[in-house]
């Protein structure tokens, strides 16, 4: 069973990989998984949680570090605990490898910590701007989305790493939310 899931991991890899290219989106990938191409949209959150919330905008803030630094470190666990190769790192999968960074990262990929990340900022974030979370958390999902597919399209992840990623990343960015809101008594 689990061959059978990795076998189709690696065909959707491919699939996307090699059979989705164009240079459009060879273009555009790196630019969307580059963590920097971010810089100003985070700000644009940490200036609207501040106007928002005002004194009380430190413990979001804190809590959003907190969970980026837990996201992220689980994410590392489950790397070096499951210990599957990337792609980039897959001697056999790099012969049909379309690797469009100059960094593969580190040896394992499962699970992505760009998904993780993401994903639990995008569903942090549209908790707190309740008032707009109609429109906020879709537009939020697809911005995590298009930072995972990347990390699939440029070839440094299958697609099962950033849909676990996906997954985890979403129910950490839940439980921060609802923690911060509960027991930090945000005002």
């Amino acid at each position: 069973m689990i061959e059978q899931i990795i076998q189709l991991d690696k065909t959707a890899f491919i699939a996307i990989n090699n059979g989705l290219s164009i240079p459009f989106l060879d273009w555009l990938c790196p630019i969307l998984r580059n963590q920097s191409t971010w810089y100003l949209l985070y700000v644009v959150f940490i200036y609207f949680i501040i106007k928002l919330y005002k004194k009380a905008s430190w413990k979001i803030l804190l809590g959003i570090a907190l969970m980026i630094l837990c996201s992220d470190q689980f994410s590392v666990f489950v790397k070096n605990t499951f210990e599957r190769l990337r792609p980039c790192h897959d001697l056999i999968m790099r012969q049909n490898l379309h690797l469009l960074v100059n960094s593969c990262g580190g040896k394992y990929g499962f699970i992505s910590s760009h998904a993780t990340n993401h994903f639990a900022i995008a569903v942090f974030v549209s908790f707190f701007f309740k008032s707009y979370s109609r429109i906020l958390l879709p537009v939020l999902i697809f911005w995590a989305f298009s930072i995972s597919f990347s990390q699939v399209y440029v070839g440094v992840h299958y697609p099962l790493d950033v849909l676990v990623g996906a997954v985890i990343g979403s129910l950490f960015g839940f439980v921060f939310s609802k923690y911060t809101n509960k027991y930090i008594h945000i005002e």
